[in-house]
C-alpha cells in the first residue's frame, strides 16, 4: 500500500500551545495514527505563536518563506518546523497576527484565522508536502475546508485532495457581518451561500458544507448536534449533511497521564500496587490546608467555570453535598461569579474545601491522584477528557449522562466504571453523590470499583484505528 499523507491543522496543540481539548488531541492523534498503520503519514500544521517561540526558538528551523494574499492584503508567510516524538510539527509565521499573548479572544481573531487558513495552502508548496487528506478542526480552521473548495478545486486544483473537519464543541463557530466574505477572507459574493447562514457569515457552517467528510468527538454528541437544544443554530445544516456525519470518542495520552511513571506524584502506584493512591491523598489534604483523614471522601472538580459544565448544579446543592463526611478541591478558572462563589464556599468550611482559582497542570495531576471521586455534571460535554484522566489515576467519576459522557462512563450499578444521572438537575447529582460517598465507606468494594475504572482503556488505539478507517472509505469514494 502507498503511504497516505494527511495534513493535520489545527490552532492548537498540546506542547507547544494549549487552551483546551483540542490541544489534547492534536497532541496525541496523529502520533496514534502513525503508529496504528505506519502506511500513514501525519504533519501537524498550527500558527507560530509567541510561547511556541519563546519556548523553541533554537529547535525551530525555518523551512521557507512566501507572500500571501488575503483579499486586498498582501502579507509575509513564513513556515518553521520541529520533529518531536517522531511527528514533524510545522508553523505559520506572521508577527503581526500570532506575536500576542493569548492565543485567541482580539477583535481581528476573524482575520488572523482567515489569514491562517489561506496560508496552508502556501505552506504546503513549501514543505513540499501535498496530502492526500486535509484534517481540519473547528472554526478557527474551517475556511481550509472552503478554500479547498472554492478557490482551488472549483477552478480544477487540489482534485485529489480530501477534506476532513471536525467539530470539537458547536458552541463556537466563527460568526461575522457579510462585509467579512470579500473585504476579509476574499472570496467572491458568488459563493454567499456556502457561508451565509441566518443573515451572516458562518464560518462552520462552510466547513460542513464544503469538507467530504464531518466527525466530532463522540457518538453520543454526533446525535445530539442535529437537535436544537445541543446544536447552537446548526441543527438544520448538521441534518442536511447528516449522511457524512461520524462520531469518534476522543482518547487520552496514556504515557502522559500515568500514575506509576508520573513525575508530578510524590508517590507512584498502578493497580497492582494502590496503596500509593492513599499516600497520594494524604499528601493533598497536607499541601492544601485540608483536614489529614484518609477515612473522609474527598471529591475534586477541575474545569473550566462556566454554564455548560454544570457549575451552577454544584452551587445549588454544596451546602447540602457538605452535609456528608467528605472534603471538596475546585481546581479552574473562568467567570467571575463561579469564582467567586467557590471562595466564599472555601471560607465557609475551612480545612474542609479548597478553592485553587488557577490553571496548573502538575497540581491538577496531583488532585486527580489524590482524590476518591471526580465530579463532572456537565449540561453539555462533546467528549470530555477529564473523566478518563480521573479514571486513569483511579478516581471515580460522577458525571451527566450526555455527549462523551454519556459514551465513556456507565453507571457501576449496570456494571460500569462510575456514578451516573441523566437529567440536568441538581437534586439528582446529589443522589448520585450520596450513593457514592455511601460507596467509599464500604472501603473493599469501593477499591474494587477504583481498580476497575483504572483499567479501562481510554488510550488512542481504537479511534486511531477509525479515523483510518474514515480516510480508507473517503479513498474508495
Amino acid at each position: 500500500m502507498a503511504i497516505k499523507k494527511i495534513l493535520y491543522v489545527t490552532s492548537e496543540c498540546k506542547g507547544f500551545a494549549v487552551s483546551g481539548g483540542l490541544a489534547e488531541v492534536a497532541g496525541s492523534l496523529p502520533k496514534a495514527i502513525m503508529k496504528a498503520n505506519r502506511n500513514y503519514k501525519v504533519k501537524v500544521l498550527m500558527p507560530l505563536y509567541k510561547t511556541i517561540h519563546e519556548n523553541y526558538a533554537s529547535e525551530l528551523t525555518l523551512v521557507g518563506s512566501t507572500t500571501v494574499v488575503l483579499a486586498w492584503r498582501s502579507v509575509y508567510c513564513g513556515v518553521y518546523t520541529i520533529k518531536k516524538d517522531d511527528v514533524e510539527y510545522y508553523f505559520i509565521d506572521n508577527k503581526y497576527y500570532f506575536d500576542r499573548d493569548q492565543l485567541y479572544g482580539y477583535y481581528d481573531d476573524g482575520e488572523r484565522f482567515a489569514y491562517f487558513s489561506k496560508a496552508v495552502f502556501a505552506a504546503m508548496e513549501i514543505m513540499k508536502f501535498y496530502p492526500n487528506f486535509i484534517h481540519t478542526n473547528d472554526w478557527h480552521t474551517a475556511l481550509v475546508n472552503v478554500y479547498l473548495d472554492v478557490l482551488y478545486k472549483k477552478q480544477g486544483y487540489l482534485m485529489d485532495i480530501k477534506s476532513i473537519f471536525t467539530i470539537h464543541n458547536i458552541e463556537y463557530q466563527g460568526i461575522y457581518d457579510k462585509f467579512f466574505l470579500e473585504n476579509v477572507i476574499g472570496i467572491d459574493e458568488t459563493y454567499t451561500g456556502i457561508l451565509e447562514y441566518n443573515g451572516l457569515i458562518n464560518l462552520m457552517k462552510g466547513a460542513i458544507v464544503c469538507c467530504d467528510v464531518l466527525t466530532t468527538v463522540s457518538p453520543r454528541y454526533a446525535k445530539e448536534i442535529s437537535t436544537t437544544a445541543y446544536a447552537c443554530g446548526l441543527e438544520h445544516i448538521i441534518r442536511i449533511n447528516n449522511q457524512k456525519l461520524f462520531g469518534i470518542i476522543n482518547g487520552i495520552d496514556t504515557e502522559f497521564y500515568n500514575p506509576m511513571t508520573d513525575k508530578a506524584l510524590k508517590y507512584n502506584y498502578d493497580i497492582d500496587n494502590f496503596s500509593g493512591k492513599l499516600e497520594n491523598k494524604k499528601e493533598l489534604q497536607k499541601a492544601l490546608g485540608l483536614q489529614v483523614n484518609e477515612n473522609t471522601c474527598l471529591i475534586s472538580v477541575i474545569s473550566r467555570l462556566v454554564q455548560h459544565k454544570g457549575i451552577d448544579l454544584i452551587i445549588e446543592r454544596f451546602h447540602d453535598i457538605m452535609k456528608e463526611d467528605v472534603q471538596f478541591v475546585l481546581l479552574g478558572t473562568g467567570d467571575k461569579y463561579y469564582e467567586d462563589k467557590f471562595r466564599e464556599f472555601a471560607s465557609w468550611y475551612p480545612g474542609r474545601v479548597s478553592t485553587l482559582i488557577t490553571f496548573n497542570n502538575p497540581l491538577s495531576k496531583r488532585i486527580y491522584a489524590g482524590s476518591d471521586l471526580f465530579l463532572m455534571p456537565s449540561k453539555m460535554e462533546p467528549c470530555g477528557l477529564s473523566q478518563m484522566i480521573a479514571s486513569r489515576y483511579g478516581t471515580v467519576p460522577i458525571v451527566r449522562a450526555t455527549g462523551g459522557l454519556f459514551d465513556s462512563i456507565k453507571d457501576y450499578r449496570n456494571d460500569g466504571n462510575g456514578f451516573v444521572f441523566k437529567d440536568y438537575d441538581s437534586y439528582k447529582m446529589l443522589e448520585k453523590i450520596k450513593e457514592a460517598v455511601d460507596l467509599f465507606q464500604k472501603p473493599e468494594e469501593f477499591v474494587s470499583l477504583a481498580k476497575k475504572v483504572m483499567a479501562v482503556d481510554f488510550t488512542w488505539n481504537k479511534s486511531a484505528r477509525e479515523y483510518i478507517e474514515i480516510y480508507k472509505n473517503i479513498n474508495k469514494k
